[in-house]
């Protein structure tokens, strides 16, 4: 597995605890009481999106497609 490096963003909150995003993919986003609760709960959301991308793509997949991992630098 790969390591991607996003920004992840953490807004606390008047009525306590946190908001958090990652900046680059927007509809990923959770919540949390403490920032280290925050920052497990988005890393579980980024890990739920993009296992069910990974999911939906296979299912669109036809027999003369060609996949190939690829790393991106910016």
């Amino acid at each position: 597995m790969k390591n991607i490096e996003m920004t992840a963003v953490f807004e606390p909150c008047d009525e306590g605890g946190f908001i958090a995003y990652v900046q680059e993919i927007s509809g990923i986003n959770t919540q949390g009481e403490t920032l280290e609760e925050a920052k497990e709960n988005l890393a579980d959301a980024v890990n739920l999106v993009f296992e069910e991308m990974r999911t939906s793509s296979r299912k669109f997949r036809n027999n003369r497609m060609i996949t190939q991992t690829m790393s991106f630098s910016f």
